[in-house]
């Protein structure tokens, strides 16, 4: 390849990029966008309704359920719908959840070292069974905000059994209901 060649190269190279820098300076200067200080076109959204039958629904008695609770499948259960986040142990370190151990009847958001949600924050008080029951039904419904990203239990037995098993996890578990 000759010297002429690669010359001829190069100075097509260079055609090029002043042929591209000179048309957009010349197109921005054609083209003059006007930005609008309000949409040109509003759309109003009316509400839907409510559905009737989209109310949320009751949950079962927890009572009656946590009697029959198997804390063995309760603990399998824990382990594979909550063992990715949480820990069990005593004394646990908080994962991407807090630690579980003790949780029945001790206070929300109580872990050390854990950023709860504020909407955890506010409900305030301790856990319940009822608590833990709608909980673990749909935790977003339960506290508006969370940052819990488990979607819930549907299963009345399975959120049964987690619970009898959370039960367990103290060493002086809360007496049942009646």
């Amino acid at each position: 390849m000759d010297s002429m060649e690669l010359n001829k190269g190069i100075a097509a190279v260079l055609v090029v990029g002043i042929a591209y820098f000179v048309l957009g300076v010349v197109g921005q200067n054609l083209v003059s966008p006007v930005h609008l200080h309000e949409s040109a076109i509003k759309i109003e959204v009316a509400e839907a309704p409510a559905a009737a039958g989209a109310k949320e629904e009751a949950l079962a008695p927890i009572g009656p359920l946590l009697a029959a609770a198997d804390v063995a499948a309760g603990e399998a259960n824990a382990k594979k719908q909550c063992g990715a986040c949480h820990t069990f142990n005593d004394g646990g370190k908080a994962g991407v959840g807090p630690n579980l151990y003790g949780i029945v009847g001790n206070a929300r958001a109580q872990f050390a070292g854990f950023a709860y949600s504020n909407g955890l924050k506010g409900k305030g008080g301790n856990w319940s069974f009822d608590d833990l029951n709608a909980w673990l039904k749909k935790p977003a419904a339960f506290a508006a905000g969370t940052k819990m990203a488990f979607a819930g239990l549907n299963s009345d037995k399975q959120r049964a059994e987690i619970i009898a098993y959370l039960r367990s996890l103290s060493k002086s578990p809360v007496p049942l209901p009646q």
